[in-house]
């Protein structure tokens, strides 16, 4: 081997060598902003108020709880308002639901305006993985909004920014602003998965292009990290991802579907382009749905299915009651009977009951700064 051959060996070690300790000398720099701009880092949920995952003590969920789903939901029964062991109710800043709240992660000075509602309705500090883009110079948002287009999704998790306006208030990026700094956001998890390593080294690769093309500095979060905050939140998403069924059942012949469809738009129900129907809560939202349990082309049904969305219906709306009010509604005016996925008459005590279990649930969701109906819900059980 010539000398020269040795020199080019050595050196290709050399630079090896060099990018790897600054690539280990950024990791240290965004780990440290990133404990900067929000406090210590914090307990693991699943390890509870300072113990062990499987010394957490389990609590009774109040309505039977779905698994987490891939692309199937599954439909829970009502089981006579039996309650079902499941796991802890879990904080996404850490410990069980019950134990002493730790509070939100601080938040540096020049941050605090991301706290209002608008802000955090598009960058959520609780559900979102943020990152720092620091910009050499101000910008203008109708030069940063085309480029910020280009990365809006990274599997099915949802990316959003918001910007440090030169009046210093954080905002969602729109034409005509000027910002100082950026804040990316990508929801760490949904109702079917958490996100993965691989969804996160995409969005980190992307990420730094996007950030070379409008001359801004990313703060990279530690990948273990943030992989062990997504399978956190997925677990309390999983945990709370429940459904109530109600069903009518006729007392006599099945119901003509012609005839059906004028008594469900007389009691309120809209129409569903997917055969379904939707009970409106006055503001656009959607109280309880209504199915069939037949295809589009079928003439006749005997089995209607009413289902509330628990954790997207704010307790406030009491979905389940006007669910079961409905039900009773349509009794006389169907000739039918309200019963279990068995088909076992569901009475006013087991109703009742289950009712108990349904503000349980709305409880533990508000414990964990997740309220049912809450934008940070609609997110998550999108």
């Amino acid at each position: 081997m010539t000398e020269l051959q040795m020199s080019l060996i050595g050196g290709a070690v050399v630079f090896v060598g060099a990018v790897f300790a600054y690539n280990k000398w950024q990791e240290h720099k965004a780990r440290k902003s990133v404990e900067r701009a929000f406090g210590a880092e914090h307990d693991d949920v699943l390890m509870g108020a300072g113990g062990h995952a499987d010394e957490a003590a389990p609590v009774a969920a109040p309505v039977a709880a779905a698994p987490a789903r891939n692309s199937v939901r599954a439909e829970p029964t009502l089981d006579g308002g039996a309650a079902v062991r499941a796991e802890p109710a879990l904080h996404p800043y850490g410990g069980a639901a019950g134990a002493p709240d730790p509070g939100p992660p601080t938040v540096r000075a020049d941050e605090q305006a991301a706290r209002d509602d608008g802000a955090t309705s598009l960058v959520d500090p609780l559900i979102d993985c943020l990152i720092p883009l620091a910009l050499e110079a101000a910008l203008r948002g109708d030069k940063l909004l085309p480029v910020l287009h280009t990365l809006r999704h990274v599997g099915n998790k949802p990316i959003h920014y918001i910007g440090l306006a030169v009046s210093g208030e954080w905002e969602a990026v729109v034409h005509g602003g000027v910002y100082t700094t950026l804040q990316a956001g990508v929801q760490m998890a949904s109702r079917t998965t958490a996100l993965n390593e691989l969804e996160y080294s995409e969005l980190v690769t992307r990420l730094r292009a996007l950030a070379d093309e409008i001359g801004a500095e990313p703060e990279i979060p530690d990948m273990i990290e943030v992989m062990g905050d997504a399978r956190t939140l997925h677990k309390f998403v999983a945990g709370h991802d429940a459904q109530l069924g109600v069903n009518l059942m006729s007392n006599g012949a099945p119901w003509s579907i012609a005839t059906l469809i004028g008594a469900l738009e007389k009691q309120g129900f809209d129409v569903r382009p997917d055969g379904r129907f939707a009970m409106p809560d006055g503001d656009g939202g959607v109280l309880f749905t209504l199915s069939t349990n037949v295809t589009l082309g079928a003439d006749t049904t005997s089995h209607l299915t009413l289902l509330l969305d628990v954790p997207v219906v704010a307790p406030e709306r009491d979905g389940f009651g006007a669910m079961v009010g409905c039900a009773r509604a349509m009794v006389g005016r169907l000739d039918a009977s309200i019963v279990d996925d068995s088909g076992q008459p569901l009475l006013d005590a087991t109703l009742a009951e289950i009712n108990g279990q349904v503000l349980e649930f709305y409880e533990e969701m508000a414990a964990a700064d997740i309220p049912a109906g809450s934008t940070r819900a609609l997110r998550l059980f999108s």
